[in-house]
């Protein structure tokens, strides 16, 4: 008889996603002492040390990492077993993870969320807004489940997904002297003054990448948000490059002109990256699938229905 129940493995999962005892106890509906009995019986039986305490919160061991993708496996394919035990299969429930990052987060969320949402209205999603470099680590740490990012992810234990095409442009205050002009030139931008994203951030990457095609000029802001940039933009502190979505508005007001600038590649790819250990359940496929079927999108219809952890696949 396996000694392991899946009252334990729940609550294995559970902590792992919310950090500490208290927390998952309220998603799971059982008391403190009962979570805590709960993980060191699994310790036991596992004779391992699943969690590291830090600053209050319980962080995966290195032994916990290994095992958490294979738990919320468990604890999936039983829901799906639930889902698919009556007449007619029941509404998928639960929850996701989504890292979106800021662009994305900011401006293109309900073309992210929308069609899954319409689709799952009972499944509760989470999403956090962060940037390139902290989703990547938050999947690696099984911190979320999915990733929707607009820069390149390098990494062999995460899987990339192509979703669609999207562009920055340069951005300046009209009042700006290169918006005075009527053909700009690379060789006009000498000595411009830039405002760019933290480093760490794909728009940052891809800024520079753009960039290094100008002769060169001057970072002299650098800002977290590109809400905060295109205020200091419309401000006339500097010039800056900008997800096309969030120019949109100010340049329909007037506050904010985009440069007309030919020489320069500023065509990038948003993604969607996953876990390749991560279980492919329902869950994640479905998600996958409602952004197969956007018209800018760059994926093959179907593509949710891969399983590259299934039959034993890391």
């Amino acid at each position: 008889m396996i000694p392991i129940s899946v009252r334990q493995i729940e609550v294995f999962v559970a902590i792992a996603a919310s950090g500490t005892v208290r927390a998952a106890a309220e998603r799971l509906f059982v008391t403190q002492p009962a979570v805590s009995m709960a993980l060191s019986e699994l310790e036991r039986q596992l004779n391992a040390q699943l969690f590291d305490r830090e600053r209050g919160r319980l962080h995966l061991s290195p032994r916990g990492k290994e095992l958490l993708p294979m738990a919320q496996e468990i604890i999936e394919r039983l829901h799906e077993m639930l889902r698919q035990s009556g007449e007619q299969p029941l509404a998928l429930t639960g929850e996701l993870r989504v890292g979106a990052s800021n662009t994305i987060g900011n401006y293109l969320v309900g073309d992210l969320l929308g069609p899954f949402v319409e689709r799952h209205p009972a499944v509760s999603l989470h999403v956090s807004v962060e940037n390139t470099d902290t989703i990547a680590a938050g999947l690696l740490a099984h911190r979320i489940d999915i990733g929707c990012v607009e820069g390149p992810v390098n990494h062999p234990q995460l899987e990339i997904l192509p979703w669609r095409d999207d562009a920055l442009v340069i951005c300046a205050a009209p009042s700006h002297p290169l918006a005075q002009m009527s053909e700009l030139k690379a060789r006009h931008f000498k000595d411009a003054k830039w405002i760019l994203r933290e480093r760490g951030s794909a728009m940052r990457v891809q800024a520079e990448q753009a960039l290094s095609a100008l002769p060169a000029g001057k970072i002299v802001l650098e800002l977290g948000q590109v809400e905060a940039i295109k205020q200091a933009v419309i401000a006339g502190l500097g010039i800056a490059c900008l997800p096309r979505a969030a120019a949109s508005d100010p340049v329909a007001t007037g506050r904010l002109r985009i440069l007309d600038t030919p020489f320069l590649n500023l065509r990038r790819r948003l993604s969607l990256v996953l876990h390749k250990s991560r279980y492919r359940g329902a869950l994640i496929d479905a998600f996958v699938a409602s952004l197969s079927d956007d018209p800018e999108s760059g994926m093959v219809n179907g593509i949710g229905t891969q399983h590259p952890t299934k039959g034993g696949q890391a």
